[in-house]
């Protein structure tokens, strides 16, 4: 799978990555996130939901709901979702995921690999790891070459080939 590698020095970083992808989101979009606990997607949650021109600020992990909505005064809904605490795949399906992931918004799901075979076969990938105290990698991922080009180019208009950002992605 294509993808492409982010080093962030601290949360503003993180946060400043978000929000260039938020702009970048259309309806329909799914953020599947994955990575130990504290490694930056909440963080990197709130910077997508100032993408989308929500306030970043109200971003909350919702690790007890389950699910998170941000509406207003956004140009998409924004449904944040945790699975942190669920076990099998099949509990995702009380939560009727559908309608959230199909539907007329972005869908941020944090601790996505619960997902399990539930996993959309369409979706931006993003792996967060610690590399030191202040450190994160962040690489994200699509699924055809041709699809990660096309979302480099909308998300860093004006910027390929020849930028950061594309000249470390893996196409």
């Amino acid at each position: 799978m294509p993808s492409i590698q982010f080093i962030s020095h601290s949360n503003e970083e993180t946060i400043r990555l978000g929000e260039e992808i938020g702009r970048a989101l259309v309806a329909g979009d799914i953020l599947a996130l994955r990575g130990d606990l504290g490694a930056g997607k909440t963080t990197f949650i709130r910077g997508v939901a100032q993408g989308l021109r929500l306030n970043g600020a109200d971003v909350r992990s919702p690790t007890f709901t389950l699910m998170n909505v941000y509406e207003k005064p956004g140009r998409l809904t924004l449904y944040h979702f945790d699975l942190y605490r669920l076990d099998q795949p099949q509990q995702v399906l009380a939560l009727d995921y559908e309608e959230y992931f199909y539907g007329k918004g972005v869908c941020a799901v944090e601790w996505a690999q619960k997902l399990g075979p539930l996993t959309p076969t369409r979706c931006l990938e993003i792996e967060f790891a610690h590399r030191q105290e202040n450190e994160r990698e962040i690489k994200i991922a699509l699924n055809s070459p041709e699809e990660m080009q096309k979302f480099i180019a909308k998300a860093w208009p004006g910027k390929c080939p020849d930028c950061r950002h594309c000249a470390a992605a893996k196409i």
